[in-house]
């Protein structure tokens, strides 16, 4: 029987779990973890026009095969973390179980993995850019594989710009090292969105597919939310009553 010491014990630390064994955190490698890429970035759009804070996404799959997610929210804390003490959009995208959604401080209700999604589709992708809209400027930070490329200045991120906007904006480029394939299917994503759109009738998605040789966008906007879902189930059938719905 051979030795088995302290020395067969592996720490990975950081992201290097997520890259090592991606099926704990999204699934699979296949086509489901994929989009569950998109998933959970626009998971966090979605958390912010729960809280009040954003009426419009725009998801666009680039012509290079990445994606970028865009929302008008509050836009990733810039601000330095109090324990990590660097800027906490660099703490969102690289600490696992880092985010504002373990307790009801920053929000009522949320969805996704939980202060994890983030920091995995980070650690999935050969490149991720986050660039921030708040306090009337813009912030941007860069990773590659799931590691920064930018250096901080006393923690903060570099100011790219101004602006009187506030939001986020994801882009990603999904690792083809990590997936089957990483080709997205347009028709999964864009049934996602517009049942997302029946589930949260104030909210305006917009779709864009740049990868056509005659790019397709489609805007998704269903005022009349869960109604409007039922009625779009039976317009081809005879209804035998009007829809009951309470809120």
């Amino acid at each position: 029987m051979s030795e088995y010491t302290g020395k067969e014990i592996v720490i990975l630390e950081g992201l290097e779990a997520v890259r090592k064994r991606p099926g704990m955190y999204i699934g699979s490698t296949g086509s489901r973890g994929l989009h569950h890429l998109i998933w959970e970035i626009l998971d966090n759009s979605i958390d912010e026009h729960l809280a009040g804070f954003c009426d419009e996404i725009h998801i666009t799959m680039r012509g290079d095969g990445g994606i970028c997610i865009e929302d008008n929210g509050r836009g990733v804390p810039v601000d330095i973390h109090p324990t990590k003490k660097v800027s906490t959009v660099r703490v969102v995208y690289t600490i696992l179980h880092a985010g504002g959604k373990f307790d009801s401080s920053a929000y009522k209700t949320s969805g996704g993995l939980h202060g994890v999604g983030s920091s995995v589709v980070n650690a999935l992708s050969t490149q991720l850019t986050v660039t921030v809209k708040s306090g009337g400027l813009i912030h941007q930070d860069k990773y590659e594989y799931g590691n920064p490329v930018i250096e901080l200045v006393d923690g903060l991120l570099p100011v790219i710009g101004k602006t009187r906007e506030t939001g986020t904006t994801i882009n990603f480029t999904p690792d083809p090292s990590i997936f089957d394939k990483t080709w997205f299917k347009a028709e999964e994503v864009k049934s996602r969105l517009h049942e997302t759109a029946y589930l949260n009738p104030k909210l305006t998605i917009v779709f864009r597919d740049k990868r056509l040789e005659t790019p397709e966008e489609i805007i998704y906007q269903e005022p009349e939310g869960i109604v409007g879902y039922v009625k779009d189930l039976n317009k081809n059938k005879e209804a035998i009553h009007d829809i009951i719905y309470y809120s």
